[in-house]
């Protein structure tokens, strides 16, 4: 079944409703955890797919609650044990530039989610670098863009973000310097309004290279920039961020509140 609402088609789709324009769609599910959960289906099975037609898909993860919890949520699913996961490459949308261990660190949080239950092999896995193991973020942003280099400058297959209440994504701020930067695939990101204040993080160029951009985001607290996001308020990095084929939000029914 499908209506017309402002311009855009309205029809069923998984647990929730998806809402569908030229360029962006955006699928409701009741609240988080069903977002997770079906954002974890989704993701296996377009691995799936992706490796029945090349021969290494590159998935982007992110942290946050909502992001964790996905990859949790892949961990438990039978679909899991489908995938050749010695095919899959795995990457980082941002990391906070702490040192290795650190519990603020998103990649400690996807190993003990996700990583460490699958044969992945570690030279699959592209760690964003640690306070100690270089001595500036700027270092460790220049290493990312080189192991990007090394993979051929892959054009991501899924890029997950999670968004903030502020509509930033990976760590692009809304004002920020880090938001304009172009010409490199990673950067160096200093006083973060958010902490920890340094962190590296993909660059929008290097995020607007991707196949599927999926936005995960949950909860009351981000309605208002989810809505203004989705009608193109370009003062947030959210609403700047699209896949060459799909844009793709996955919300919940508290975030999708004013949309």
């Amino acid at each position: 079944m499908s209506t017309e609402s402002h311009g855009a088609a309205v029809s069923t789709e998984s647990h929730g409703a998806a809402v569908s324009t030229s360029t962006t769609r955006v699928v409701v599910h009741p609240d988080a955890t069903a977002v997770a959960e079906a954002t974890a289906a989704r993701l296996l099975v377009t691995l799936v797919d992706t490796l029945s037609v090349r021969d290494v898909a590159h998935v982007v993860v992110t942290g946050g609650t909502v992001g964790i919890a996905t990859l949790a949520a892949v961990a438990r699913s039978p679909l899991a044990a489908t995938i050749d996961w010695t095919s899959v490459h795995v990457w980082w949308g941002d990391e906070r530039f702490v040192a290795a261990g650190d519990p603020d660190r998103n990649e400690g949080q996807a190993q003990q989610a996700l990583l460490g239950s699958l044969p992945l092999p570690e030279e699959n896995i592209h760690r964003m670098g640690a306070a100690g193991s270089f001595a500036t973020a700027e270092e460790a942003a220049a290493d990312y863009v080189a192991q990007i280099t090394a993979a051929g400058t892959p054009a991501w297959d899924v890029l997950m973000l999670g968004m903030g209440p502020d509509g930033h994504v990976a760590s692009l701020f809304p004002g920020h310097a880090g938001y304009a930067a172009r010409g490199a695939e990673s950067i160096a990101v200093h006083d973060s309004p958010k902490p920890p204040p340094t962190r590296v993080s993909l660059t929008l160029e290097s995020i607007r290279r991707a196949r599927r951009v999926w936005v995960v985001a949950a909860g009351a607290g981000k309605a208002d920039v989810v809505a203004r996001s989705l009608h193109g308020d370009l003062e947030l990095p959210a609403a700047a961020v699209r896949g060459t084929q799909e844009t793709l939000w996955l919300i919940d029914a508290e975030a999708a509140a004013r949309v």
